[in-house]
């Protein structure tokens, strides 16, 4: 059976959230064939040995998002390249939804809209900012489960190995080549745990920072010391 959609999952220390995304995919109510490629990162391959589901092909690689996406695209046997963060999970019949819009000859590219796994109300005004923003720019972020054609993908070298800002930057390069993305009402559902850690609105503001300051020609070295800095105190 040919697979339709190879779904990349790139991973450093997520020993403890890989096997509930895992389970998520292979619980979605699909028809569609696909296959899970994850690809750790990390020296001590924690994340790989953690997965107790047989299916999954399992890589070790370099460390840097942009290296162990691409190290997964050249493994791939799918038409279609799906790219999802750990704690990330798809939405129920997302991958019909992706092979439905990938059907069509003009476009090349999309992501989902944005879902926080939270019940706070804070959260939907991210989603409705992060829902927006995409649609205008037409430059979705990783953690809205970026998928490409797999052709194209290899096409512009896929992702350049820079240490933060390598989904904006693919996404960027397919829209100055005038290649249509499309972003999918559908939801994907991702955990609250990177602002609840640094603070909602340090997060928010620091991840809008990122993209000025990236859109203006800083360093993408520089935008990592940026990202990795963190708030002495919380900023709620």
């Amino acid at each position: 059976m040919n697979t339709h959609i190879s779904i990349i999952i790139p991973v450093y220390h997520e020993s403890a959230v890989i096997n509930h995304t895992l389970k998520n995919l292979y619980n979605n109510n699909t028809k569609i064939n696909f296959e899970i490629i994850v690809v750790d990162g990390s020296k001590e391959n924690d994340t790989i040995n953690a997965i107790y589901h047989k299916q999954v092909k399992k890589i070790s690689s370099p460390k840097g998002r942009g290296i162990q996406m691409n190290m997964g695209a050249e493994l791939a046997s799918g038409k279609i390249l799906l790219f999802l963060h750990a704690d990330t999970c798809l939405p129920d019949k997302g991958l019909e939804q992706v092979c439905r819009l990938l059907s069509r000859q003009d476009i090349i590219a999309g992501a989902f809209d944005l879902g926080i796994n939270s019940v706070k109300k804070i959260y939907r005004i991210i989603e409705k900012t992060a829902s927006i923003r995409s649609r205008f720019t037409r430059i979705p972020y990783g953690d809205q489960a970026l998928f490409i054609k797999k052709d194209y993908f290899f096409n512009i070298r896929g992702f350049q190995n820079i240490p933060v800002m390598e989904d904006v930057d693919i996404m960027r390069r397919i829209k100055k080549n005038k290649s249509k993305i499309i972003i999918l009402p559908l939801k994907v559902l991702t955990s609250p745990r990177r602002w609840e850690t640094e603070g909602i609105l340090y997060g928010t503001i620091r991840n809008w920072m990122l993209m000025i300051f990236y859109f203006i020609g800083v360093r993408p070295g520089k935008l990592a010391d940026f990202y990795k800095y963190k708030p002495v105190k919380k900023i709620q």
